[in-house]
C-alpha cells in the first residue's frame, strides 16, 4: 500500500497550470493543515518530553536519528540548541544518514543502510533515548538506528507523517503527525518536514525548560557567542529585574558573563558567588534558587 506522504493530493492536481499566485495559495493552504496534524500527537510528543528529561537527569543523553530532510533538521535543531540554552556539548546529539557529506547534497543509498544506522547508534547506551525521523515510517536507516538503541536498552522514539509505519514497532513511543499528502506526490521536504521540524523544535524547547534553562519565557541560559547575542542577554536583565543598563552590565561582568548568576544577584541582593551556589543546589533553576535565597534572606 502506498504511504500517505506518496500519494497524489487530490487538491493539486491543476498546479502546474494555475498561476504563479494560485500555486502558492494551493502550497500555503497545504501548509496551514500541519499545525492541526502535530495538534493531535501533544500526547505523545508530551511523553517523550518526559522520557527525555528522566533520561538526562539519569546522566543519559537525547540522540536524533535521520536521513535527507530529515537528518537535515535533526542537525539544525541540535545545533540551535548551544547558543539558545548553553545545551552541554554532547548532549542532544544529531546523526544524519551519510554524515556531514550528505548534509549539503544527496548521497547515494546511505539511507537505505540499516548498518550504518546501527553503526551510528552504537554511542547510544541505556541511559539515553533515541529518536528516529522518517516521513515515510520505513527508512532502513532509522530501522537499524532504533534496534541497535533498543538492543542498549535505550528508550526509542519514532516522529513519521504515517500513521500505520512499518518501523512502529520498534518505538517505545510513536509520534505520527498525519500530514497527507504532499503538494507535489513524495516531497515530504513539504509538509512532513514542516511537521518534524515542528515536533523537534516543540520537543527540545519543552526539554529545556523542564530542565529549568528558562525562567519564565526568557532564555536564562543563552550564550553570548556575537554581539546580538550579548545585547539580548542585558536585555532579558533589564526586563526580568527592571535595572538599569549600568548595573545589568556590572552584574554580568562580575559573573564572567554566565546571564542566570547575574539574575539572581540583581533580583535577590545576593552576592554572585552566593547566587551561583543556589542555582547549583537547585540543578541551575532560577525560581527554586530564587525561593531559597528569599527563604533564608
Amino acid at each position: 500500500m502506498t504511504t500517505p506522504t506518496e500519494q497524489r493530493n487530490p487538491r493539486t492536481l491543476a498546479i502546474d497550470a494555475v498561476s504563479t499566485t494560485e500555486i502558492l495559495r494551493m502550497v500555503n493552504a497545504e501548509d496551514a493543515s500541519v499545525a492541526g496534524a502535530v495538534g493531535a500527537v501533544v500526547p505523545q510528543l508530551a511523553e517523550a518530553v518526559d522520557r527525555a528529561v528522566d533520561a538526562v537527569r539519569r546522566g543519559g543523553r537525547v540522540h536524533y536519528f535521520g536521513a535527507g530532510t530529515s537528518g537535515r533538521l535533526a542537525v539544525l535543531d541540535a545545533a540551535e540548541l548551544l547558543p539558545t540554552f548553553h545545551v552541554p556539548d554532547g548532549l542532544v546529539v544529531a546523526h544524519h544518514a551519510g554524515g556531514m557529506e550528505a548534509l549539503l547534497r544527496a548521497v547515494e543509498n546511505v539511507e537505505d543502510s540499516e548498518q550504518g544506522g546501527a553503526d551510528d547508534a552504537a554511542p547510544v547506551t541505556s541511559r539515553d533515548i533515541a529518536i528516529g525521523l522518517a516521513a515515510s515510517g520505513s527508512t532502513p536507516y532509522v530501522a537499524g538506528a532504533l534496534k541497535a538503541a533498543r538492543a542498549a536498552g535505550a528508550a526509542t522514539v519514532l516522529v513519521t507523517s504515517n500513521p500505520d509505519a512499518p518501523l512502529a514497532p520498534l518505538a517505545d513511543i510513536l509520534i505520527a503527525a498525519d500530514t497527507g499528502p504532499e503538494v507535489i506526490a513524495g516531497s515530504t521536504r513539504l509538509k512532513a518536514g514542516t511537521a518534524q521540524k515542528m515536533i523537534l523544535n516543540a520537543f527540545s524547547t519543552t526539554l529545556m525548560i523542564k530542565l529549568g534553562r528558562t525562567w519564565s519565557n526568557l532564555m536564562v541560559d543563552l550564550v553570548a557567542t556575537n554581539q546580538k547575542l550579548r545585547g539580548r542577554m542585558l536585555r532579558i536583565l533589564a526586563e526580568a529585574t527592571g535595572a538599569d543598563p549600568v548595573a545589568c552590565e556590572s552584574a554580568l561582568a562580575e559573573a564572567e558573563g554566565e546571564l542566570k548568576p547575574a539574575l539572581v544577584h540583581l533580583l535577590t541582593g545576593a552576592p554572585i558567588p552566593q547566587a551561583r551556589a543556589a542555582l547549583d543546589a537547585a540543578h541551575g533553576q532560577v525560581a527554586t534558587a530564587l525561593t531559597t535565597l528569599k527563604t533564608h534572606a
